[in-house]
């Protein structure tokens, strides 16, 4: 049986990843890329305190199915903003896109 402790370093590389993705690119699909892993190692926590704490209830896997969801919908807004953005700008990198100033 695999120890608590190597989901979790998995989960916190996975997030660490995601957050140098998300603050270091200027590319929006690379940042949405970012925020995904960082969900996705939310998901390898909860899955993993789940079947250490109580497995006997599905609470866990419950919590990991709606990240799932929100982290569908939140990719098909986010592409759907990005496609639009680039038909108005012709350019979707996070630091030229300032359609919200006066």
């Amino acid at each position: 049986m695999v120890p608590l402790t190597w989901y979790l370093i998995l989960a916190t590389v996975l997030f660490s990843i995601g957050l140098f993705g998300v603050l270091a690119r200027k590319n929006a699909i690379a940042i949405l890329m970012g925020v995904e892993l960082m969900l996705n190692a939310a998901n390898i926590n909860l899955v993993a305190f789940w079947r250490y704490v109580n497995p006997a209830l599905i609470g866990g896997q419950v919590f990991a199915v709606i990240v799932f969801a929100v982290a569908a919908a939140e990719v098909a807004v986010g592409l759907a903003l990005f496609i639009s953005i680039f038909r108005r700008r012709g350019t979707i990198a996070a630091d030229q896109i300032d359609m919200m100033k006066w």
